[in-house]
């Protein structure tokens, strides 16, 4: 995908406001629209520190704008949002075995902030919302998974419950973003720097994955599509997490001057709220699923949503699209591949 040619149309002359801008996909987002005829980018964090580094590496850049703000003062937001036409957001407590030990932590900043920046988002005329979501929302099995269902909950509702307003609302679903901010990869590559053991928590855990350039055009491309209501999920390969720890360790060791026969990899268990199989979307969800070629489109309440008077669903969505369990891993040769576009496109 393409988002900078493919968007610069809708994008050019908008105010856009990305919550959790200096996170993993929201500098990836930034990154983007600056290539784009965007008006404003205002950069939405409660991570003073965040700003200030994108303060320092866009110096230049005269369209940015940069607020410190938590999704939890909803005061906060209406007045960043003040002009604003499309708003990302991507403000959350990601991950799994956190959230699990925090779970009212995890309720007020993805439930709560949500609702706030929804509500906000309908009070100052927003033009379009985008929601990221997680496929840890798909039949949840943790705190994070349920917070985040909640919050594709909250999104799609508000097209229903917005009344008159012109307010349009919908959601993106990944899967794993290789090389965000705490993931896996980075984990993997830091313990190949160190000389190993590379740990993984089970010989059968298989995600879905993406990359941070796909992430950020999926975004900028279901904002471009959307008339409310639609949950976007992109294809995307099933990798082994086994077979990427192996894979990273062939392909790394050697640029840490260290020697891959040396690096064991150990398994370790798996962390609490963890799946060994993730889902992409329900057999549910697979029923009002449209097939856009790179993309899938949930939509919800489609017999009721009016921005599709005319959908006619086949029924059928590939299985492979539905649970990792139902996919075949990508070879080897393929992970590697992944690899190295990954860090050929490294932001940090």
């Amino acid at each position: 995908m393409d988002g900078a040619g493919k968007n610069a149309d809708f994008y050019r002359g908008k105010s856009i406001l990305i919550s959790g801008g200096c996170g993993s996909v929201g500098r990836a987002i930034v990154d983007q629209l600056l290539d784009l005829d965007v008006k404003v980018v205002r950069i939405y964090d409660n991570n003073e520190y965040g700003l200030f580094e994108m303060q320092q590496k866009y110096a230049d850049e005269d369209r940015l704008r940069f607020l410190v703000g938590d999704v939890r003062d909803k005061t906060r937001l209406a007045y960043a949002l003040k002009t604003i036409d499309i708003v990302f957001h991507a403000a959350a407590l990601k991950h799994v075995p956190l959230c699990e030990y925090n779970p009212f932590e995890a309720i007020k900043t993805n439930v709560i902030g949500t609702q706030n920046i929804i509500e906000a988002s309908l009070e100052e005329e927003v033009e379009k919302f985008i929601l990221i979501s997680t496929d840890k929302a798909v039949n949840p099995v943790n705190t994070m998974g349920a917070t985040k269902l909640l919050c594709e909950k909250l999104t799609v509702a508000a097209n229903y419950y917005k009344g008159d307003a012109a307010t349009m609302f919908s959601c993106v679903r990944f899967g794993n973003v290789l090389n965000s901010r705490g993931s896996v990869f980075q984990t993997f590559r830091e313990q190949i720097q160190a000389g190993g053991p590379v740990t993984v928590t089970s010989d059968r855990m298989r995600r879905y994955v993406m990359s941070m350039s796909q992430a950020a055009d999926l975004i900028l491309k279901s904002a471009s599509l959307a008339r409310g209501g639609e949950l976007f999920v992109l294809k995307m390969p099933v990798i082994n997490v086994r077979d990427l720890a192996e894979s990273m360790v062939e392909e790394l060791a050697p640029r840490y001057n260290q020697d891959p026969k040396k690096i064991a990899v150990k398994i370790v268990g798996e962390r609490e709220g963890e799946k060994t199989d993730e889902d992409l979307i329900t057999e549910y969800e697979a029923k009002y699923t449209l097939d856009l070629g790179e993309l899938l489109a949930i939509i919800p309440f489609a017999e009721a949503n009016e921005s599709y008077p005319d959908l006619k669903f086949d029924g059928g969505v590939d299985e492979s699209l539905i649970n990792t369990e139902k996919s075949r891993p990508i070879s080897k040769a393929k992970i590697k591949k992944i690899i190295r576009d990954v860090l050929a496109e490294d932001i940090f």
